[in-house]
């Protein structure tokens, strides 16, 4: 990626943050200089929450928006941001603007570096047995998916387990990675609600292209809808190349037993500020309904 790197980019890629990721006053000014040139569409979003198609749409619609990769290497998929990705895209005067999808829950460190650049994230809020349960199909039919993990190893027999012992696989090994997620997002979401832009899936069911529309301009982009509009149905006709499953809600429920729920429905009480979204992190939600 073309970018004019300065001197201070130099001095601060080798600058060492605190183990919170806090870095020196002169650099955090500096950073928020290279925020403020060009918008970045940062998608936070869960595997398996249509990030990808969401992603694509939005490049689509900005036209000149390029892709960023957020973090330094996708194994693994529950990143970090990396600086140098940054500071190179931001550096980049060829481009109006940049989309990036990170798997990232809201972390210390994360919220700092977030803050640092004066990024506004943006999640989607999804039923955890629908996106398990598409996680599931997609671990069954993707060595790629099944290399990564999340933030865990897949055992590299999956595909032959019995299906009782790959529910009990995505419930006691990959769930909680979820809940976590919706943790940490729901505090950040409580302590800065004009950072964080939090969606829907079933608004994005019913309304797609006004979901779209609203995480764009949440980042700063300055769009039209009828953009949108467009974006959204390019990307629909060839959504088998952007990991797009089936897009149903109430899934989860043909996968996993009630006992399976129910130790969901325990993880998630753990963390009392969930609460609020209990429902819709374990409750059905409609069929996407995007024109074919």
């Amino acid at each position: 990626m073309p970018a004019k790197i300065d001197t201070n980019a130099m001095y601060a890629v080798f600058e060492m943050p605190t183990p919170e990721g806090i870095y020196p006053p002169k650099f955090v000014e500096y950073f928020r200089s290279l925020g403020r040139m060009r918008p970045i569409l940062f998608l936070s979003f869960a595997p398996k929450a249509a990030g990808t198609f969401f992603r694509q749409a939005a490049m689509e619609a900005l036209g000149n928006g390029a892709l960023i990769r957020f973090t330094q290497a996708q194994g693994g998929r529950d990143g970090t941001p990396y600086l140098p990705n940054f500071l190179s895209a931001l550096l980049d005067d060829k481009r109006s603007g940049f989309v990036g999808h990170l798997h990232m829950q809201a972390l210390p460190a994360n919220r700092n570096f977030i803050e640092m650049f004066g990024l506004k994230p943006v999640i989607m809020v999804r039923d955890i047995p629908d996106m398990l349960a598409s996680y599931w199909d997609m671990l069954e039919t993707d060595a790629v998916a099944r290399a990564d993990g999340l933030n865990c190893l897949i055992p590299q027999d999956f595909v032959s387990l019995s299906r009782a012992e790959k529910a009990d696989f995505m419930i006691d090994i990959v769930a909680p990675w979820y809940a976590s997620y919706f943790a940490t997002w729901k505090d950040y979401c409580d302590q800065s609600p004009q950072t964080v832009c939090v969606l829907r899936y079933a608004e994005f069911s019913e309304d797609p292209a006004g979901t779209l529309y609203r995480a764009i301009h949440h980042a700063g982009f300055q769009t039209p809808r009828v953009r949108c509009e467009g974006a959204i149905q390019k990307v629909w006709g060839e959504r088998d190349n952007f990991r797009f499953n089936k897009g149903v809600g109430g899934r989860g429920r043909e996968y996993f037993s009630p006992l399976h729920l129910k130790a969901l429905e325990r993880m998630l009480a753990l963390y009392k500020q969930l609460e609020p979204w209990k429902q819709e992190l374990i409750g059905g939600a409609k069929h996407i309904r995007l024109a074919s």
